[in-house]
Parts: structure tokens; C-alpha cells; sequence
């Protein structure tokens, strides 16, 4: 557990985002990132799943989202740490995916980093980060 003491524990546990394709983006994340499945309920558009991203950290999918792109909203991107990005930008781009940054090197105030960017099943922004 992370060492918050403001909130107890802490630390990152899921990001949530609603879908319009819920079987597509639950075999892509399954599949094509490697993600497993801890636990899944509901029917129909009442669905939802909690997949760990490898790490007990969580990305929960529910269904019912609707169809075409999003509008930008109190989402903007889903970072999931890497040990290569450039072979993981490859993965996500030989499924299918939108490559919306190609690979870089960055600094976060004093933590360098390379990241790249692009685009899920249901167009959420995935970025991909290696300290």
C-alpha cells in the first residue's frame, strides 16, 4: 500500500472509462496489452470489468458508452508505465491503433522520461511512460 497518510494508503488503483464496445475493448486490453481480468458484472449496458494493468493497478471498462468520437472531457489520458516504449507504441500500432505522438524523450521538471501517445478502441488516449 502507498504511504499517504492523508487519505490512508494511497497511491494509483483504476481509471474508468465508459465504452461503446465492450467485448473490442476488453480483448484489446486483454490481448493486445496484456492486461488480466480480476472480477466482471452486470449485463448488456450494465457491464463492467476490472482489469489489472499488471501491477494491482486497475483499468475498469463499463459498457453504454456511445458511439464516435469523444468530446475532451475530465479524462484526458489513461498513462500506463513501460520499460519500452518504443516496443510497446509498436504493439498498440500493429493492432490497429492510432499513433497520435511517436516515441520521445521528455523532462517532467527533473525526471526525464519517453513517452508516446495514441489511441484506444473507443478513441480514449492511452499514453505510454518510461522513466
Amino acid at each position: 500500500m502507498g504511504n499517504n497518510r492523508v487519505i490512508g494508503g494511497g497511491g494509483f488503483h483504476h481509471v474508468a472509462i465508459r465504452v461503446h464496445d465492450f467485448d473490442a475493448s476488453v480483448k484489446f486490453y486483454t490481448e493486445v496489452l496484456g492486461f488480466t481480468e480480476r472480477v466482471r458484472w452486470g449485463e448488456g449496458n450494465g457491464r463492467g470489468i476490472l482489469l489489472d494493468t499488471g501491477d494491482g493497478n486497475y483499468l475498469e471498462i463499463f459498457a453504454g458508452g456511445a458511439p464516435g468520437p469523444k468530446p475532451e472531457g475530465a479524462f484526458l489520458h489513461l498513462a500506463l508505465r513501460t520499460d519500452n516504449v518504443d516496443k510497446a507504441i509498436e504493439v498498440a500500432r500493429a493492432a490497429g491503433m492510432e499513433v497520435t505522438v511517436e516515441p520521445k524523450d521528455v523532462s517532467l521538471g527533473t525526471v526525464p522520461a519517453r513517452i508516446a501517445f495514441f489511441k484506444g478502441p473507443d478513441g480514449e488516449i492511452i499514453e505510454l511512460f518510461q522513466e
